[in-house]
């Protein structure tokens, strides 16, 4: 029985520990440098520190949150236009599929009664 309760703590811990999961210091001073460049709304200064920090452009900017909102939104909202136009190929859109079929004008419209 002692055994069974080991083995049961030990598979459960992972699940445990992931939704509480912080990051480390030097991945939270990185993300912030990143946040404080974008919002400096200076390309030399934004470049450099990706490149300082070998940021992933496709990897980091749709998923980077700074102050609750979206990098671009939040780069947006400070008023970084240059840095908001320089990621908005990487941020998150929407896709949307329509059936491309042919479409008929009410007059070649066949209707069928039974």
């Amino acid at each position: 029985m002692k055994k069974l309760l080991i083995i049961a703590a030990i598979a459960s811990a992972p699940f445990a520990f992931s939704a509480n999961a912080a990051m480390s210091p030097q991945m939270e001073k990185t993300l912030v440098a990143v946040c404080k460049a974008g919002a400096s709304n200076s390309m030399i200064e934004f470049s450099s520190t990706l490149k300082e920090h070998r940021i992933n452009k496709q990897r980091v900017f749709p998923r980077l949150v700074c102050n609750d909102q979206s990098f671009h939104q939040f780069a947006l909202s400070q008023g970084a236009d240059r840095t908001a136009k320089k990621i908005a190929p990487y941020a998150t859109g929407t896709v949307t599929i329509k059936d491309i079929a042919m479409t008929y004008g009410d007059d070649q419209i066949m209707s069928v009664n039974f």
